[in-house]
Formats: C-alpha cells, sequence, structure tokens
C-alpha cells in the first residue's frame, strides 16, 4: 500500500532518473543495468563512482559538490527500510540549499546584455 514513506523513495527514483539521464527500466542496457536503482545505488556514496553515473548529456557542466549531495540524498530516499527513509520535509530540505548553490556550472550561459532588460513594470503594461 502506498505511504508517505513509498512517496519518498518514487521521489528517489525520479532523482537518480535526472541524475543520470536514465529511466527507471531499460531493457535496451545490459543485463546488469536494467534495473537503475540496483545498478545505480551502491554507487551513489562512492565520490568518484558517481561522476561514471551522471548523465553524459551534461557534459561534465554541472556543480559536482551539488550533484553528490542529491546523490546521497537519493541513496537515503531508496533505503530497503522504510522506516529508514527520510521524511518528505527532510528532502525538502535537503534540496533547497542545493538550488542556491554557489558552485556554478561551466557551461553556464552569461547574462543578458543590459539593454535587453525590460523593466518589470514596462513589461506588464505591454
Amino acid at each position: 500500500h502506498l505511504t508517505a514513506r513509498s512517496d519518498v523513495y518514487s521521489f528517489g527514483v525520479v532523482l537518480l532518473e535526472l541524475l543520470t539521464g536514465r529511466r527507471s527500466l531499460d531493457k535496451s542496457r545490459p543485463y546488469k543495468e536494467h534495473h537503475l536503482i540496483d545498478w545505480a545505488r551502491p554507487l551513489l556514496r562512492e565520490r568518484r563512482r558517481l561522476l561514471s553515473i551522471m548523465d553524459p548529456r551534461l557534459e561534465g557542466n554541472f556543480p559536482i559538490r551539488s550533484a553528490q549531495k542529491a546523490a546521497i540524498l537519493a541513496y537515503h530516499c531508496l533505503n530497503q527500510n522504510p522506516k529508514a527513509r527520510p521524511l518528505m520535509r527532510d528532502v525538502v530540505d535537503s534540496l533547497e540549499p542545493l538550488q542556491v548553490t554557489s558552485e556554478v556550472p561551466t557551461a553556464a550561459p552569461p547574462p543578458p546584455p543590459k539593454e535587453l532588460e525590460v523593466p518589470v513594470q514596462e513589461a506588464l503594461v505591454r
């Protein structure tokens, strides 16, 4: 049956999909990699191996420390013991600092030129 703790597990699956760029079940991959959770969970706690499972389409353009923190969070959310999983409010508390990180990806787009900025009031009138 569904519980708040099963929601946390499901969130962990989605977070892992975002980190790796893979689906939770992908039979086009080698047999040992069919089930994303079984394949990736052991690698989430190892900093060096984490980089090898990150979505290759990111081409390394992501804050490494934030990815490591997100991976540890996914690891805890995917705990097989539901009582050992974090509460959703703790998950949110863990994620909030990651969105306001001081680390910037190396491929961050430059800010828009000043002449393209439109004051908010003008934009609302248009």
